[in-house]
């Protein structure tokens, strides 16, 4: 009888313990699709308008080139946290104008921590192109600073590596903005340790966490007194130039 009732209070805790890890399982996915930014219709209708680009939904992700198809440089660039892949396409324009071929990711459930995909997954959008930098905005960011040692340059908007690179010869672009009140300079300058000694921090005036994309204001963040057009222009100058040297 002793056995009899104790297989049954094991089975009912073990029965417990599977239903609540089904729920938790289940809220966590919930909450991965709930409340994700959605992209800027403006911008995005903007960047899909101009000629001088191409634009491919592919497997791989968001393809921008330029339309003239001369590129020799790609970047495979990850989102921030459960903001919609597309927000990034206006302010990455600029730089595929200029010959650089850009994947934007899709991470899994819209968080980057969860995409444990290596760099070709995303590069494979763009056999011919032998020279990638990886890149990324906020956790994102972190996620591109894991998949860096596979690439030849790594740039940073709105964050900061958890993984110490400062042994690496990896070029490096980080840029902060003057009032992102999440990612903000002073965190940025906190993790520069973690970067090789030739990397290079730029702080963008007027430019909050959000300003990186193109989907809204951003809870917790700070106010920003830049415009799109002039951050979208310092961020193509800033990368441009960077990617080609």
């Amino acid at each position: 009888m002793h056995n009899k009732r104790r297989r049954r209070i094991i089975a009912r805790v073990g029965w417990g313990l599977l239903i609540l890890l089904v729920l938790l399982i289940a809220g966590v996915l919930a909450w991965t699709q709930i409340g994700v930014m959605a992209a800027e219709k403006a911008p995005l209708a903007s960047a899909q308008a101009n000629p001088n680009i191409t634009i491919e939904d592919a497997p791989e992700g968001i393809v921008l080139a330029p339309a003239d198809g001369d590129s020799e440089i790609g970047l495979v660039f990850i989102p921030g946290a459960k903001v919609d892949p597309w927000a990034y396409v206006a302010i990455l324009q600029g730089i595929a104008e200029e010959g650089t071929t850009v994947v934007i990711t899709r991470p899994w459930l819209n968080l980057a921590f969860f995409d444990l995909r290596g760099l070709d997954a995303f590069t494979s959008a763009a056999p011919e192109i032998d020279s990638w930098g990886v890149g990324g905005h906020s956790l994102g960011g972190v996620r591109a600073c894991q998949l860096a040692t596979d690439a030849d340059a790594l740039v940073l908007f709105g964050s900061y590596c958890a993984t110490d690179l400062s042994d690496t010869d990896l070029d490096v672009l980080s840029l902060a903005g003057s009032e992102d009140k999440l990612s903000t300079p002073a965190k940025i300058a906190d993790a520069r340790p973690l970067l090789p000694d030739s990397a290079e921090l730029i702080e963008i005036a007027g430019a909050s966490h959000a300003s990186f994309g193109d989907y809204g204001s951003q809870s917790g963040d700070g106010i920003p007194t830049i415009s799109d057009e002039q951050m979208h222009a310092t961020v193509t100058y800033l990368v441009g130039a960077f990617l080609s040297r």
